[in-house]
C-alpha cells in the first residue's frame, strides 16, 4: 500500500511540474524580422535598379586608353557615366566597350547620338586632347535626335563640327583629293571661313566627295552659283609685272584648303543648296576657262613636226587664249603615201565674236567668214626652255587656203608654217646654196692671186720706187719749210707798201680837194690830177690782190699762181 501510495505522490508532483502548451491564433512575432529583412533589400534593389542609369554598348576598332572602372563618359567635361567593361565583338573585328551612364543622360541616347575617345591627337587644325596626359583618355558624348537606342558606332576621330554649332555644311566633288584631309581649311578672300569634315570615294569611284563645313556669317554667302577651287599649295604666276606667288594661308600650304567666291548680286543664285553637289575646280583660273559654254571643234593638219604639242595646250589668238587641244592623232594618207597629223582644237566662240554677231550666224560660220578674210593656224614655240608647243591663230590673207579635206565631221581650219618652220626652211635653201658653190675652183682662183700679188711686192723695181719716193717726199718737206719761213717777212714789206700807198692816196685826195677849189672845171691840170688818182687806185687795188692771194696761198710767190678749174 505505502508503494502505491508513494506512486500516487510523485506522479501527481512530475504532472505539476510539466508545461502546459496552448495553441495561439494568428502569425508569429518570430517571422517579423526575416519579413522587414526582405522588405528592405526588395527596396534596396528597386532603388537601386530605379536609379541606376541606362547601360550602352559602343564598339571601337581599338581599345586604346579605355580602361575598365577608370575611362569616363563625360559630356561637356562633366561625368555622367564609368566604362564597366571591355570585350571582344563576336567576330573579333571590334571591340564592344560597356558603359554605365546616370539616370540623367537617359535621353542623350538617340539615333544620331555620337561618342569618340579623346586622346591627343595632332592634326591639320594643331594640337588637341592635351588634357588627358595628365588625366587619361577619356569617351565624349554629343547628344543627337531620334529614336531611342542603346547600341551606337563610335568615332574613330573626333568631329570638326559638333551638332550644336551653327553653320551649313556642303559637298563638294573633286577628280583628286590632293591634298586636302580632315581639318583643311576654307578661306573665303583670304579670311578663314571653315573646315573641311571628310571625304569618300563617290559611286562611280572615279571622282571625290569632299564633305565642308562653312561657319557662320560665311553660310550666308554660299549659294546655287558660288564656286570652289582648290587652295593648295603655291600659286606661281610670270605676268608683265614679272613673277608672282600666291598662297592662301601657311596652313594651306601645310595641309592644302579650299577657297570659294560667290558672284556679285545681279548674278545671285538660290539660297536653298540642299542636296547640291558642287564642283572643286582645280584653281580659279580653271573656274573662268569654263565660263564660256559654248564650244567648237575644228581639225587642224600639220605636215611639220608636233614634238612639244601636248593634250591641253591652248589656242590663242593674238595672245589671248580661245581654245585648246584636246586630241593628237597620226594618220597615214594611202593616196599620198604620207602620214598626216591632224589635231583636234576646241574653240570658244564667245572669246572671239561678241553675243550680238553670234545671234545672226552660228559659231562656225563666224570661223569660217574668218577663214575667208585671212585666218590661218600655225604652230609656235611657247617656252624656248622647254620647247612647248602652242596653236597660233593669226590674220594672214595673202597666204593661200590650203585644206586637206578629209571627210571628218569636223571643220577643218587651214594652217601655214610657223615662224621657226620658215626659218628653219630659209637656212636649209640658204645651205643647199652654199653647197652648190665649187669652193676648190675659188681656193685655186685665190691662190694664184696671192702669188700674183706676192711677185709684185717682192719686185725690185717696187723697193726703187719706194725709195724714190721718199726722196721726192723728203726734198718737198724741205721747200716747204725755206717757203714757210720767207713768206712772212714779204707779208710784212707788202703790208708796209700797201700802207704807205693809202697815205699818198689819202694825200692825193686832200691835194685834189684843194685844187678842186683853185682849178677850174676844163683846166688840164684838172685832167692830170684825175688820171693821176685813176691810176693811184688801180695800184691800191692790185696791191690789196696781191696781199689776198699771198695770205691763201704764200707758195705762190715760187710756184707762180694756180689756174681756176674750167667751169663745166
Amino acid at each position: 500500500m505505502s508503494e502505491s501510495a508513494g506512486r500516487d505522490g510523485a506522479g501527481e508532483q512530475h504532472d505539476a511540474l510539466s508545461p502546459t502548451v496552448r495553441e495561439r491564433g494568428g502569425p508569429s512575432l518570430v517571422w517579423l524580422i526575416p519579413i522587414l529583412t526582405a522588405l528592405i533589400g526588395a527596396w534596396l534593389v528597386v532603388h537601386t535598379l530605379t536609379d541606376r542609369g541606362p547601360l550602352v554598348t559602343i564598339t571601337f576598332r581599338t581599345a586604346e586608353g579605355i580602361e575598365i572602372n577608370k575611362t569616363r563618359v563625360k559630356y561637356k567635361s562633366l561625368d555622367i557615366g564609368l566604362v564597366e567593361s571591355v570585350r571582344f565583338s563576336s567576330d573579333f573585328s571590334r571591340v564592344e566597350v560597356r558603359a554605365r551612364l546616370s539616370k540623367d543622360a537617359d535621353h542623350f541616347l538617340r539615333r544620331d547620338t555620337r561618342f569618340w575617345v579623346v586622346r591627343p591627337t595632332l592634326s591639320a587644325r594643331g594640337i588637341s586632347g592635351l588634357g588627358t596626359l595628365l588625366s587619361g583618355s577619356y569617351i565624349e558624348i554629343e547628344p543627337g535626335q531620334g529614336a531611342p537606342q542603346t547600341l551606337f558606332v563610335g568615332l574613330e576621330s573626333p568631329p570638326v563640327v559638333r551638332a550644336d554649332e551653327a553653320g551649313r555644311q556642303i559637298t563638294l566633288m573633286a577628280q583628286r583629293l590632293g591634298s586636302l584631309d580632315r581639318g583643311s581649311p576654307v578661306h573665303f578672300q583670304g579670311v578663314l571661313a571653315g573646315e573641311v569634315l571628310g571625304h569618300e570615294m563617290a559611286n562611280d569611284y572615279r571622282s571625290v566627295l569632299i564633305h565642308a563645313f562653312v561657319k557662320p556669317p560665311f553660310d550666308r554667302l554660299v549659294r546655287s552659283n558660288t564656286r570652289f577651287w582648290s587652295a593648295s599649295g603655291i600659286d606661281l604666276s610670270v605676268g608683265p609685272d614679272g613673277l608672282k606667288v600666291k598662297s592662301e594661308s601657311i596652313q594651306a600650304l601645310l595641309f592644302g584648303g579650299i577657297a570659294f567666291d560667290t558672284p556679285d548680286a545681279q548674278d545671285a543664285g538660290a539660297e536653298d543648296i540642299t542636296g547640291l553637289v558642287f564642283t572643286l575646280h582645280d584653281n580659279q583660273k580653271a573656274i573662268q576657262d569654263q565660263a564660256y559654254a559654248s564650244k567648237v571643234r575644228f581639225v587642224l593638219f600639220f605636215e611639220d613636226s608636233v614634238r612639244g604639242l601636248s593634250v591641253g595646250a591652248p589656242v590663242e589668238f593674238k595672245g589671248i587664249k580661245v581654245g585648246s587641244v584636246i586630241d593628237i592623232h597620226l594618220q597615214y594618207d594611202d593616196k599620198k603615201g604620207a602620214f598626216r597629223i591632224p589635231v583636234l582644237v576646241e574653240l570658244e566662240p564667245e572669246r572671239v565674236a561678241d553675243r550680238a554677231e553670234r545671234m545672226k550666224k552660228a559659231p562656225r560660220e563666224v570661223f569660217q567668214a574668218l577663214v575667208k578674210k585671212g585666218l590661218r593656224a600655225r604652230l609656235q614655240t611657247g617656252n624656248l626652255l622647254t620647247g612647248q608647243l602652242f596653236v597660233d591663230l593669226d590674220m594672214q590673207p595673202k597666204t593661200p587656203i590650203r585644206l586637206v579635206a578629209a571627210g571628218r565631221a569636223e571643220p577643218e581650219l587651214p594652217t601655214v608654217q610657223g615662224k621657226f618652220e620658215q626659218v628653219t626652211e630659209s637656212v636649209t635653201s640658204i645651205l643647199d646654196k652654199l653647197d652648190r658653190i665649187d669652193y676648190a675652183g675659188i681656193g685655186a682662183e685665190l691662190k694664184g692671186t696671192l702669188k700674183g700679188a706676192n711677185a709684185i711686192a717682192n719686185a725690185p723695181s717696187l723697193e726703187a720706187s719706194l725709195n724714190d719716193l721718199a726722196a721726192s717726199l723728203a726734198s718737198m718737206r724741205s721747200l716747204l719749210r725755206k717757203v714757210d719761213a720767207r713768206a712772212e717777212p714779204i707779208t710784212e714789206n707788202l703790208e708796209q707798201a700797201l700802207a704807205a700807198a693809202r697815205s699818198t692816196l689819202d694825200k692825193a685826195k686832200s691835194t685834189m680837194a684843194i685844187a678842186d677849189g683853185v682849178l677850174a672845171a676844163d683846166s688840164p691840170l684838172q685832167g692830170n690830177v684825175i688820171k693821176l688818182t685813176q691810176e693811184l687806185a688801180a695800184t691800191a687795188k692790185s696791191v690789196r690782190t696781191l696781199v689776198e692771194m699771198l695770205e691763201r696761198d704764200p707758195q705762190s710767190l715760187i710756184f707762180g699762181r694756180k689756174n681756176p678749174p674750167e667751169q663745166k
